[in-house]
């Protein structure tokens, strides 16, 4: 979606023994989102800008996985919230933001701008974990297929409207599933039923227990743009912090789910110099990039453009990997 894309090639290039394949959605990242991905000059790096939205990223990723050959040939590994490990990771500030807020002696709430449901997972581990979390909030933008579920009990996948939130522009929310797995009391026959269904009929429906047990930790709630610009002018105008549209839609749920006597967390997703032209359109002043970032925009781009087909993704791949050709 544009965020963990920059951070894994940052983590991997140049290193002997790993070669990096990040996939994003062509023309729904920002500029120097895609400039973080494409810029690097690493060799051992490779973007592609698939023809499809970030579902149909995922969705290859996932296919990949499901070649067992392929898997094995490449030593294929996931690097974004699919692998359990980036979870864990997440797991860590929710732990350390709400003991600054007073926990254990008193709850703390958190909203999660959400897309992939990745890092809001990580907090319903951490409350699983002893961690007093009152509630979980799910922001999201327009694309609020989290908010309708636990509105109504049914997962509904629709069309993805792209926002200045890209990273949220997201229908099918990988690490719901692992929720569902848990709401459902480690039922896979359950989850896997849901699965199919979804695969089928892009829809399922969450049964009643399953749903109140969700319920009894999340909350939802979803903000328009017209909602996250507001929100990052007044943000900005009284307190002099930018918010990046992501962040934006945290607070704008936040401030309308918070219970007066209990610390409301928003978690920050990105830098507002990401999202520069929304940031300045809605604030009226350019966020600056960080340092080591200023000629980034200005450098050469490398990536290749593939139509939205795993089979075309995984020739790619097989080009490209050192591991791979190590295999012939």
């Amino acid at each position: 979606s544009g965020d963990t894309g920059g951070a894994a090639i940052e983590a991997f290039r140049d290193r002997d023994n790993a070669d990096v394949f990040i996939l994003f959605p062509e023309g729904r990242v920002s500029p120097f989102q895609q400039k973080q991905m494409t810029t690097t000059g690493a060799a051992n790096v490779h973007a592609i800008a698939v023809k499809g939205n970030f579902d149909d990223c995922q969705a290859i990723v996932k296919g990949l996985f499901g070649n067992r050959d392929f898997r094995e040939r490449v030593a294929l590994s996931g690097i974004n919230s699919i692998n359990w490990g980036r979870i864990v990771a997440q797991v860590v500030y929710y732990f350390t933001s709400a003991v600054a807020l007073g926990a254990p002696a008193r709850p703390v709430s958190f909203t999660v701008p959400t897309g992939n449901f990745g890092d809001v997972f990580a907090g319903y581990v951490a409350k699983r974990m002893g961690l007093p979390v009152r509630r979980l909030a799910i922001a999201t933008n327009v694309n609020d297929i989290l908010v309708r579920t636990l509105a109504a009990g049914r997962y509904e996948v629709r069309g993805v409207t792209a926002t200045t939130s890209p990273s949220m522009d997201i229908q099918v929310s990988s690490n719901f599933e692992r929720l569902l797995f848990e709401a459902h009391g480690r039922d896979a026959a359950a989850v896997r039923a849901m699965m199919g269904d979804l695969s089928a009929r892009s829809a399922f429906t969450v049964s009643e227990n399953a749903l109140a047990a969700i319920r009894d930790d999340f909350l939802a709630g979803r903000a328009s743009e017209t909602e996250v610009a507001a929100t990052i002018r007044d943000t900005f105008r009284d307190t002099g912090f930018l918010a990046d549209p992501h962040t934006a839609v945290g607070l704008t749920v936040a401030r309308r789910l918070a219970e007066p006597a209990v610390p409301m967390v928003t978690l920050s997703t990105a830098h507002p110099a990401k999202f520069a032209e929304a940031v300045a359109g809605a604030a009226g002043r350019e966020p600056l990039p960080p340092p080591g970032f200023g000629d980034m925009l200005k450098r050469k781009e490398v990536f290749d453009v593939l139509p939205n087909d795993r089979l075309a993704v995984e020739k790619f791949i097989l080009s490209r990997a050192r591991a791979a050709a190590e295999k012939v």
